[in-house]
């Protein structure tokens, strides 16, 4: 397991700090409810957030502050796939927004051991989702890194209507110690 970090930025003006983290199980039950804050983002079952805090823990960052959980991105990497981090939900309580923690988070995830031959970051987004569009697009270009975008999931076709299209993005390829 990972060392703990935390971020110490702006302790001159007493703001909050916030501590990023390989999650644990016990998140589970706090990712859910996260998750149930941060509109429009899907909720999954609290089993489904527990695996994604054991079984994905490497691939996943937990940020608290004051002892709550108030940012998460939960990803892995696709077994055909080795060379790419899929990022399945970003999530930022509103108490946290404004502060470039999806980026931290993300970045975070990308200096652990276990993302060494990442060299892609992949992602789907609704094409209404200015705020994930605007946090990846700017972690791209502040890296200088490809992207390309298109539907991976179609509304009619895999969602039955139900559901908005699922744009792929794809960021890369980048060297991992750009990232």
């Amino acid at each position: 397991m990972l060392a703990e970090k935390t971020d110490t930025q702006q302790d001159q003006d007493s703001t909050p700090q916030i501590a990023l983290r390989t999650p644990e199980s016990q998140d589970g039950a706090r990712l859910h409810k996260l998750i149930s804050e941060c509109k429009p983002l899907d909720e999954n079952s609290t089993y489904c957030n527990l695996l994604q805090c054991t079984h994905f823990a490497d691939t996943c960052v937990a940020a608290e502050m004051d002892g709550d959980l108030v940012g998460f991105i939960s990803g892995y990497i696709p077994p055909k796939q080795q060379n790419t981090l899929f990022v399945w939900q970003v999530a930022v309580h509103e108490k946290a927004r404004g502060q470039g923690l999806a980026k931290r988070m993300l970045a975070e995830i990308l200096s652990r051991d276990e993302c060494a031959n990442v060299q892609f970051i992949e992602t789907t987004i609704t094409p209404d989702n200015e705020a994930s569009w605007g946090m990846f697009r700017s972690f791209a270009y502040a890296r200088r890194m490809p992207t390309e975008q298109f539907i991976l999931f179609d509304s009619r076709l895999h969602f039955s209507g139900e559901h908005k299209d699922e744009h792929l993005l794809r960021i890369g390829p980048f060297n991992r110690d750009n990232a």
